[in-house]
């Protein structure tokens, strides 16, 4: 008796149409990171966060920076 090793898959029953398949991967585009100018320095910073430039935050020096 001859055993066969077959596995079985699930298989669909339609095909997804490209529209379909498209509004599906409509979330998965990427964005661009939002960035603001330091107000002391005018480097390209993330918001709310300290100046890696300056080391200021709200007008105030919070890290020391070597000149």
């Amino acid at each position: 008796m001859l055993k066969l090793n077959i596995q079985m898959f699930a298989v669909p029953f339609r095909k997804v149409s490209k529209t379909r398949k498209r509004m599906r991967r409509s979330h998965n585009a990427l964005t661009a990171a939002g960035v603001v100018k330091c107000p002391n320095c005018g480097e390209m910073i993330k918001p709310h966060r300290v100046c890696t430039k300056c080391g200021k935050y709200k007008g105030k020096e919070v890290v020391k920076t070597e000149a």
